[in-house]
């Protein structure tokens, strides 16, 4: 099984920067399909970006192309989110997930969630 950890949360101005990092438990992390997901209050959980195990290939949403990058270093058992030119509708709980290669995009193609951080962007 894989442990997730999530940290680098906070609150931010609109238009700042904040990174993200979510570390694992052992080195087989680097086998796994790994993305970031974020929930706001009374909406669904959404997808936000991915990355492929080798960190050959990387996905994102619409909402946060050109803004957010994901990256990973199989050294440290860690995943990172850049978040720049943060919106206030950016605000919500960010979660990382592990997934054994069955999609990229969507809740149910990942095993394993972190705790989650929250992110505040302030006007």
């Amino acid at each position: 099984q894989v442990q997730l950890v999530e940290s680098g949360g906070g609150l931010v101005q609109a238009g700042g920067s904040l990174r993200l990092s979510c570390t694992a438990s052992r080195r087989t992390f680097s086998s796994y399909v790994m993305g970031w997901f974020r929930q706001a209050p009374g909406k669904e959980r959404e997808f936000v970006a991915s990355i492929s195990w080798n960190g050959g290939s990387t996905y994102y949403a619409d909402s946060v192309k050109g803004r957010f990058t994901i990256s990973k270093d199989n050294a440290k058992n860690t995943v990172y989110l850049q978040m720049n030119s943060l919106k206030p509708e950016d605000t919500a709980v960010y979660y990382c997930a592990a997934g054994r290669n069955r999609g990229w995009a969507r809740p149910n193609d990942y095993d394993y969630w972190g705790q989650g951080t929250q992110v505040t962007v302030s006007s």
